[in-house]
This record gives structure tokens, C-alpha cells and sequence, in this order.
């Protein structure tokens, strides 16, 4: 397996010099925070994606994967009021495009989830509806759509990998399942298993750490979770994708620090590709 970061750890720094900081450790890949001041869509000019392009190609990485902002704010896919549904979907559409302009192999779609007022089973219909249009926008395009289940302080829709198998086999396994190893913790699945529960439907891994209750997005080691058995598992399979650390706003003030002893970690328990 390949490893990567995401961007969201530098929120204080320029997009470039990001990347430029992230080469320096060694990760392979790097995993675009589609918010300002990143990869914002509506900052994104023809100009700004060849800068990031060229940046990205002159330090030898990869692109793992592009994450819209869209947890919590300011989308919600599975909205009642059909303008904001409308919007959120055309706002992941503008995202789809700067991730095909940039060179991405994937984006990243959260659940959304239900307003007051509304069943969750019509909140269910409203997501579906609006992968459905998402799907319909991207074939044809060099991009796989992955969805991220969240945890249960995100999203009531899809919170479970379960969930998520379930969004995917609706629409003929045509959407990939990115888990993230802190959203399992917090929603108590075994880490052990997922891999297992996945396969063949996976397209990129989230790693990050907390201590099962607030999705706190340490670096792997700091938290409570035990990750050996996953990574035993996920190089076993001969998983030839990326792990993406993502870190949280507490790192901001140190992003460097937070971004090295992530891969360290990794290194010692990760056979590079």
C-alpha cells in the first residue's frame, strides 16, 4: 500500500507550499482539502490547477484522493428543501470537476443527514437521489466516487460500514467505501474486520486516532485505538491503494511535526509498496 496526507493539516499554509512541505517526509501521495484556503472549487482557475499540478508532479507524488468540504457544511445531500439539495449537488458537481482537472483518481462524498422534521427514511431518498445525479454527472469521467461513512455526530444516514455496502450495492458497487479508522472507533465496529468487509469495493483508507468518543483526528498512536491487526490485515490483502493520514485543527500551529511522526509511525508498521 501506498501512504498519503491530507492537505487539511496545513490549513495555515498556501496549497503549494503544502504539498512542498509534504514531499519532505517521504509519504507518497497527498490528498486534497477541497476548502479554503486549499482547493476551494470557486478558487480553483485553469491557472491555480496547473500551479498545484506542477507542484504535485515536480515532488514525484501522487494524488490519493480529493475531499470536498462537506461535512456538516456547507452541503447536505439529503436535504428536504429541494434549492439546498440542488445547490449541495451542484457544489460537489464543481468539485468533481477541479478533481478531474487536477488529476485525481477519486472524490469523496459525505452522507449528509436529516433535518427536523424529516423521516430518516425520506432523508434516505434525498441522499440516493443525489448520488444517483452525482454518478449520472460523473460517467464517463476519469474519476471513481468514494463514499465516507461518518460517525454518529455527523450523519444518521450511512454511519456504519454496513450502511455504506448498502448506498454501494444500490447503485451496482459503481460507488467505492473510503473507511476512516476514527469513525470506526468512535462507532465501536471492529477495525479488525473492515478490510475483510470491503474488499473489493475500496478505493482509499482514512487513518487517524481518538479515544472512542470525539473524532479528535490524532496522529496514529496518540489515541486508544489498536491498530496492528487492521494494518496486518490491509498489507495481507495485497491492498495497492492508498492510507491517508488526516489529522485535525489542533496540528495546525505544527503541521510538520504532526505530518512526521504520522509517517514514522506508518513506517513501522507499513511495507512500502
Amino acid at each position: 500500500m501506498k501512504t498519503s496526507i491530507s492537505t487539511f493539516v496545513y490549513f495555515k499554509y498556501p496549497l503549494t507550499e503544502a504539498i512542498k512541505r509534504i514531499s519532505c517526509y517521504g509519504y507518497e501521495g497527498v490528498e486534497l482539502w477541497g476548502g479554503r484556503p486549499h482547493a476551494y472549487c470557486d478558487d480553483m482557475t485553469k491557472d491555480r490547477i496547473s500551479e498545484v499540478a506542477r507542484v504535485i508532479e515536480d515532488h514525484e507524488l501522487c494524488i490519493s484522493n480529493f475531499i470536498p468540504a462537506q461535512f456538516r457544511y456547507p452541503t447536505n445531500l439529503a436535504a428536504p428543501d429541494q434549492g439546498i439539495r440542488e445547490k449541495s449537488i451542484s457544489y460537489i458537481k464543481k468539485n468533481i470537476d477541479v478533481a478531474v482537472e487536477v488529476g485525481a483518481p477519486t472524490v469523496s462524498l459525505c452522507p449528509g443527514f436529516s433535518m427536523y422534521g424529516q423521516s430518516l427514511a425520506e432523508a434516505w431518498d434525498c441522499m440516493m437521489m443525489s448520488f444517483g445525479e452525482l454518478l449520472e454527472y460523473s460517467k464517463g469521467m476519469r474519476i471513481e466516487l468514494i463514499l465516507e461513512p461518518g460517525h454518529r455526530d455527523e450523519t444518521d444516514l450511512v454511519v456504519t460500514i454496513d450502511d455504506a455496502l448498502k448506498v454501494s450495492a444500490s447503485f451496482g458497487n459503481r460507488i467505492g467505501i473510503l473507511p476512516d479508522t476514527g469513525h470506526l472507533f468512535i462507532n465501536k465496529e471492529p477495525i479488525s474486520d473492515v478490510v475483510e468487509k470491503v474488499a473489493g469495493n475500496t478505493h482509499h483508507f482514512h487513518i487517524d486516532d481518538n479515544y472512542g468518543s470525539t473524532d479528535d483526528h490524532l496522529v496514529p498512536g496518540d489515541g486508544g485505538i489498536y491498530f496492528d491487526i487492521f494494518l496486518n490485515n490491509l498489507e495481507k490483502s495485497k491492498y495497492d491503494g492508498f492510507l491517508a493520514v488526516e489529522l485535525g485543527y489542533r496540528y495546525c500551529n505544527d503541521p510538520d511535526s504532526a505530518a512526521k511522526r504520522s509517517l514514522e509511525y506508518l513506517k513501522t508498521r507499513v511495507t512500502p509498496v
